[in-house]
């Protein structure tokens, strides 16, 4: 049944059309994504479904007693009302307990959503924390369809997590404008691309989208060569002059004719990043037991980093995670100099340049309506270096999407997305060596964050980012810093997703039982002193004797194994805490991430002798122990040929990485990809250690030779 029908729609702001004879239809129970770069009328085409604008022409008719709940990008709210009351408003309910039922449901969502005092001013508060009451606010109505421009901006991962699954359950339609690439995949059952003023219906999630599209490309650009080929053909018939045209039949001149009036293929516009990237030294950024906190309203301390270091590498790709107002954006204030921490220190390199794109669009130039778009531009370089030369700001304009009609528009006029846009351009102008990218993904479209997403590959340079977009993490980063309740941060090898995966088997954890005598809680697993088992699966807690808590694996005894989880708790007598792994002999794994606890009798970070056994049972502790060092038979063989072996290694990791690159929108195939350069880099990793052992030895061995000369 058809809820919604919209037929031909027209709409125009001045000389700019954004709906051209478009069609729209939303059946009963259908969730639609729509999409389309910023700017096309996405935000327009939504307010005219709710009834907050009306259309220059066509007709939108929705079914007799149709509720529709609206959630704008920027809602408002009365004065003078507090959190719960204002996501109560038009909520009323006559019966006493119904009115009960709604505010608890109301407290439960807010809590969800990280609002805790119910009673505060909402004019206190900031623009995403307005944002989140509206979609409390939205979601409460219990509309028939629910119209939802970009619900994901300011929530965090475990927020966005809650509403992937809320919206899923939800028994209405849904019609909604989001970035967010997996919460589009998991939600929508069709998406609806806004491209040149019409709607293009695509029955299918966003994965199903972007294969479809392709092939729709690849089938159009098939049919203008065909074109151009017949073309080609019958001019050179024309050329041969009136004579041979005398001779043919007319309706042949006819179809030449048609042929020279139809319009080729329309080229789509796309964005084009590019600048120069200042030369960074050998001093980047470090961070020396950095402290930050601040002072809540009741007075009490709170400690947002704690004694954090980390040096930051060249071409570092660095993720920060965690629940909203844990300190993401005031470590980069401060990194930006914007704030003082309050113990520690910052270093940054004489020739590092940053470029810190924020999560607000702070100052007025951004509702300015006598500047022009290419007057903010050109106040910050009138040319610009690029690896093609220089390239003048209406240029740059032009390749990010500002056509020469939309340069000399006044900046208020733009949308939120133009007007993101328009901020990153004018932060990469400043050639920076170092990009700190505070939420890039809102107000974005998907087609920009692609591109960024390729720009980003290949910056010469640092890049650190907080998003709430979890693919754009997945696709950008290399590792991960979560923020943990007491202020530390916890590093991750991998991207977000291999980090939910183990956040998620650790809260799975059943956490086992307490042992009085011998052991820990055990894990899943064989011979697991506690923890974890060989499974993985999160294990016990604290023995009381003769065992700590336990990683993952079999006869773990202290210390991380090489996938680098934390262990298991402490022990209270002959053994460290555990860490995950097979026979792992205590301190660091090759993750190098910290093990688990500590022993408090007879006990060195898990050295006891069944570690020191295995010890002796590895590769690594098979050092020749006599006076004359040598290679035996097989290191001999294996001596020669693993330079090549790692040469072939990186050589494979290469292509993987230039392959995941060319499917950076194929979802399926970039995870096998994914985890093949896993395997990759787990086989060069243990290559490269046997190369240091046998090279090692072999330097003995050359040593040991030279002395005997001697």
């Amino acid at each position: 049944m058809n809820w919604i029908v919209c037929e031909k729609l027209d709409k125009a702001y001045g000389d700019r059309k954004l709906l051209d004879g478009a069609d729209f239809y939303l059946n009963e129970g259908e969730k639609v994504g729509i999409i389309g770069i910023n700017g096309t009328g996405k935000s327009t085409f939504l307010r005219m479904l709710a009834g907050d604008e009306e259309p220059d022409g066509g007709r939108i008719t929705s079914a007799n007693g149709l509720v529709t709940a609206y959630l704008p990008q920027h809602p408002v709210f009365a004065d003078g009302a507090d959190c719960l009351s204002a996501v109560l408003e038009g909520h009323e309910r006559e019966d006493e307990t119904a009115r009960n039922e709604l505010a608890v449901r109301a407290r439960t969502m807010l809590t969800k959503l990280s609002v805790d005092n119910l009673e505060e001013d909402v004019a206190h508060l900031s623009g995403g924390q307005k944002k989140r009451l509206a979609l409390v606010r939205t979601l409460l109505s219990g509309a028939d369809v629910l119209l939802l421009d970009e619900p994901t901006n300011h929530l965090d991962n475990e927020m966005t997590e809650w509403l992937e699954d809320f919206l899923r359950k939800y028994r209405g339609a849904l019609v909604m404008i989001t970035h967010d690439r997996y919460f589009l995949d998991s939600v929508t059952d069709r998406i609806v691309e806004l491209e040149r003023g019409k709607l293009c219906s695509y029955a299918c999630n966003y994965s199903g989208y972007l294969e479809r599209k392709a092939e729709q490309e690849e089938m159009l650009a098939a049919a203008e060569r065909k074109r151009q080929t017949l073309f080609r053909t019958e001019l050179a018939w024309m050329r041969r002059g009136a004579r041979a045209r005398s001779t043919k039949q007319k309706a042949r001149i006819g179809r030449f004719e048609e042929l020279a009036e139809q319009k080729g293929m329309e080229q789509k516009d796309e964005l084009a990043l590019q600048s120069a990237v200042s030369r960074m030294g050998r001093t980047t950024i470090e961070l020396e037991h950095v402290t930050k906190g601040y002072a809540d309203e009741g007075g009490n301390e709170r400690i947002l980093i704690r004694d954090f270091s980390y040096a930051f590498l060249k071409n570092d790709r660095v993720g920060f995670v965690g629940s909203n107002g844990c300190g993401k954006t005031t470590l980069f204030r401060m990194l930006a100099g914007e704030e003082a921490p309050d113990d520690g220190r910052i270093v940054i390199g004489q020739t590092v340049k940053l470029g810190y794109y924020s999560q607000e669009l702070v100052g007025e130039v951004w509702n300015d309506s006598k500047r022009r778009v290419i007057d903010l531009i050109r106040e910050t370089a009138e040319f610009v270096d690029t690896p093609e030369g220089p390239v003048s700001a209406s240029a740059m304009l032009e390749r990010f999407l500002f056509p020469p009609e939309k340069q000399y528009a006044p900046i208020a006029k733009l949308s939120g997305g133009e007007k993101r846009r328009l901020n990153l351009l004018r932060i990469l102008m400043e050639a920076p060596n170092v990009l700190l990218l505070d939420e890039p993904t809102n107000d974005l479209d998907i087609a920009t964050l692609t591109v960024l997403e390729r720009y980003l590959d290949s910056f010469a340079g640092i890049v650190m980012i907080v998003s709430h977009d979890r693919y754009f993490l997945d696709r950008t980063v290399s590792h991960l810093f979560a923020y943990e309740a007491d202020g530390r941060l916890r590093h991750f090898m991998g991207g977000y997703t291999e980090y939910r995966n183990w956040v998620q088997a650790e809260r799975e954890a059943t956490g086992g039982s307490n042992g009085s005598n011998n052991a820990g809680g055990g894990g899943a697993g064989a011979k697991t002193t506690g923890g974890r088992s060989k499974t993985g699966n999160p294990g016990g807690g604290n023995g009381a004797k003769n065992a700590g808590g336990g990683g993952a694996g079999a006869k773990t005894t202290g210390g991380r194994s090489k996938t680098g989880n934390p262990g298991g708790s402490n022990g209270a007598k002959n053994a460290g805490g555990g860490g995950a792994g097979t026979k792992t002999t205590g301190g660091r794994s090759k993750t190098g991430n910290p093990g688990g606890g500590t022993g408090a009798a007879n006990a060195e970070s898990g050295k006891t002798a069944e570690s020191r056994r295995s010890g002796r049972a590895s590769w690594k502790a098979s050092c020749p122990t006599e006076e004359r060092p040598r290679f035996s038979y097989t290191e001999a063989r294996e001596y020669e040929r693993i330079d090549a072996e790692i040469a072939g290694l990186e050589q494979e990791l290469s292509e993987v990485e230039t392959e995941m690159q060319a499917n950076a929108s194929n979802y399926g195939r970039l995870s096998e990809l994914d985890a093949e350069k896993g395997r990759l880099e787990a086989l060069l990793e243990e290559k490269m250690e046997r190369w240091m052992y046998l090279n090692e030895l072999a330097e003995k061995i050359a040593a040991y030779e030279q002395a005997k000369k001697k």
